[in-house]
């Protein structure tokens, strides 16, 4: 199993429990958990790879993608009621999901060999996409819409970090451990601290 692989695997893993943890506060039924844990986990990479013109999509290709997205909306579906806090979960694993996620999309964009705009991009989307997508399907405000919260910054600074680290030829593993690592570091302390960028206030004209 390639690296690629292994990211794929972990983002699909992670956002699809946090898909079906929103399923559970919309209490949604099982086939609901399903399709809101399936578009989470899969939507993001879905997107890069028609992007990349990458054939086939990487969960056509290899269904077992499918399998761990459903396998993980049955576990939450089951077991949701037991957390304390649902919301704060989520928030949390979505992170761990980001940094993942974003360091697969800047690993298949260098696997092909694109410019450092482009891995970029396919990282930020790649890491962003499939929470957008699930916090609109349930009438949510995205959390990558959180008023100044570090959440596609973050997806940027990392995927950064990996489109420098080829260009300066350092290794695959540590380049992408470094976007995991900064993207997740800038998440957390957006949650945890507060870190955030400034938001534009309108004032009122003088008159």
């Amino acid at each position: 199993m390639s690296l690629i692989d292994l990211l794929d695997y972990g983002s699909v893993l992670i956002f699809a429990i946090t898909g079906a943890l929103v399923a559970s506060r919309a209490q949604l039924d099982l086939v609901g958990f399903a399709f809101i844990a399936s578009l989470t986990a899969l939507g993001g990479g879905t997107i890069r790879d028609l992007l990349l013109d990458r054939n086939p999509i990487f969960w056509i290709d290899n269904p077992a993608y499918l399998a761990v997205a459903g396998a993980a909306a049955l576990a939450v579906f089951f077991s949701a009621h037991l957390l304390e806090s649902r919301y704060r979960t989520l928030i949390w694993l979505d992170s761990f999901a980001l940094a993942i996620a974003v360091a697969a999309g800047a690993a298949v964009a260098i696997g092909q060999d694109q410019s450092a705009v482009i891995v970029i991009l396919m990282g930020m989307i790649t890491g962003c996409m499939g929470g957008l997508m699930r916090d609109v399907v349930v009438g949510q405000v995205p959390l990558i819409l959180k008023q100044g919260e570090l959440y596609a910054t973050a997806a940027f600074a990392g995927a950064a970090a990996a489109a420098t680290g080829r260009h300066f030829g350092l290794d695959p593993l540590f380049s992408l451990s470094a976007c995991a690592l900064i993207s997740w570091i800038l998440r957390a302390g957006s949650l945890a601290l507060g870190w955030h960028l400034p938001v534009y206030k309108s004032t009122p004209p003088k008159v």
